[in-house]
């Protein structure tokens, strides 16, 4: 009886550190380890079935700033502030990934181009009028939004996603565009 204890605690520690090994530690988002994986089961199931899905690349505007002017802890809060209403207004089936630094990669399961779009540009107008708890502050975000191809790899979708990001900045940030 008490090896089976001793079992059921072990097998609870390491459920608990697998899963904080996929996780943000700051935001709660998934790392890129738990992307990865969550992104090769998307795409096996898309090439199974057909079904389509968009991935969003998502980068804060003016993220430097913010954190020279107001300081890191400000830019924490922008960070966690950006993935709670992202949290709170994605479906259960989406996945987020905080892919580093100031930068977020959204996979969108059976998800058409223009969904996508729009959902990505409701997600900016919700995030850019609120203000940073703790601050005055508001920011925007530019986003870059992709239907992955059914043989194209994860890799080179979020490289075409970023790619429609810095176009969004070029553009003059706090836009969408799709790619």
């Amino acid at each position: 009886m008490a090896a089976e204890l001793r079992i059921a605690e072990l097998e609870k520690a390491l459920d608990e550190a697998r899963e904080t090994a996929c996780a943000d530690p700051l935001t709660g988002a998934l790392n890129r380890r738990g992307f990865d994986k969550a992104s090769q089961r998307e795409l096996a199931r898309a090439r199974r079935s057909g079904a389509r899905f968009a991935l969003a690349h998502i980068d804060l505007d003016d993220f430097k700033r913010l954190n020279d002017t107001l300081g890191h802890h400000a830019g924490d809060k922008a960070l966690v502030h950006l993935v709670g209403l992202l949290q709170q207004s994605m479906r259960p089936a989406d996945v987020l990934c905080r892919f580093g630094g100031e930068e977020f990669v959204l996979m969108l399961p059976d998800t058409v181009l223009e969904d996508a779009a729009a959902a990505v540009s409701r997600f900016l107008s919700e995030f850019s009028a609120q203000a940073i708890p703790g601050t005055d502050c508001v920011m925007t975000f530019s986003a870059g939004v992709v239907l992955p191809g059914l043989d194209e790899s994860i890799d080179d979708a979020i490289v075409r996603a970023d790619a429609a990001t810095y176009a969004a900045k070029r553009a003059g940030k706090n836009c969408v565009v799709t790619c």
